[in-house]
């Protein structure tokens, strides 16, 4: 079975409210980070048809700050699948609701795996893509991918004990004092 994109869509809008500030007035990173996971799951629960988890959260870009008072509206669509898992991206606006003036405040990619009811993974249904957007899209995930997987690789070979390692340090803003 295959699904579009576009049956994956979904939004969520909030007004800010004061309870949701950091202590410098602004909205907290946290509590965006919050609503990205609720906005994740809810897509990929209704892209898939089984209860999901959050497997990574991959790509968090804070780009403006949000305001107390700013509507902020979230909008999120299924770029990848894999077997089980899914890639999220996410786009969040916030909106003067006075000026109208809609400002891009970040951008997330999460990745959701479906669970069947014995908490097994189960099979995703096959993604539809329609345009060119959802194709970029759809390979700028294999791209993300492929650099967890040489993260991962450089993780597990990497000798971070080495005299090369020690002489890499050189070129940053670190001092070593290793006993």
């Amino acid at each position: 079975m295959f699904k579009t994109v576009k049956s994956s869509e979904i939004s969520i809008a909030e007004l800010m409210l004061p309870s949701h500030t950091n202590f410098s007035g602004k909205i907290h990173g946290g509590y965006v980070l919050s609503l990205l996971d609720q906005i994740a799951f809810a897509c990929a629960s209704k892209y898939s048809g089984y209860y999901c988890v959050t497997a990574s959260v991959d790509t968090v870009d804070f780009l403006n700050p949000i305001e107390v008072g700013e509507l902020v509206t979230m909008k999120a669509s299924v770029n990848y699948v894999g077997n089980s898992s899914m890639i999220i991206g996410i786009r969040v606006e916030s909106e003067n609701i006075q000026t109208g003036l809609i400002k891009h405040c970040n951008s997330s990619y999460i990745t959701m795996v479906a669970k069947d009811s014995e908490g097994k993974n189960a099979s995703v249904p096959g993604l539809i893509l329609s345009n060119s957007e959802e194709v970029r899209r759809f390979f700028n995930c294999l791209k993300q991918i492929e650099q967890k997987k040489e993260r991962n690789r450089h993780k597990a070979t990497f000798d971070f004990k080495s005299e090369k390692a020690a002489t890499e340090l050189k070129k940053y803003n670190v001092k070593l004092e290793i006993k």
